[in-house]
């Protein structure tokens, strides 16, 4: 892999969607053991799965992973936690203004 250079690898892939009450996620396991890096990218291919309310769907699907190249896992690294914070909200009094 390059320093700009994408790759793309194909993955089986089980996808499981949970909507409970307790728990509402979805997630997805690669049957081949393959990891996913900073940076990189996952499609995961066929129809859209719906989860009917108090149950929890498996399904096995193939995956698409588009691999980042060096610049852009480095700069997924560096700039990664500063997009994360932009998702919290910090309060210290009981007004709530936005």
């Amino acid at each position: 892999m390059g320093i700009l250079t994408r790759s793309i690898e194909h993955a089986p892939c089980t996808v499981e969607i949970s909507h409970k009450f307790e728990s509402l996620h979805a997630h997805v396991r690669f049957n081949n053991g393959a990891v996913i890096y900073p940076g990189d990218e996952v499609k995961v291919e066929g129809p859209e799965i719906m989860a009917p309310f108090g149950e929890i769907v498996t399904a096995d699907r193939d995956a698409t992973i588009i691999r980042a190249s060096a610049l852009e896992r480095l700069w997924t690294r560096m700039t990664g936690d500063f997009e994360v914070m932009e998702l919290c909200e910090f309060s210290f009094s009981e007004e709530v203004t936005l």
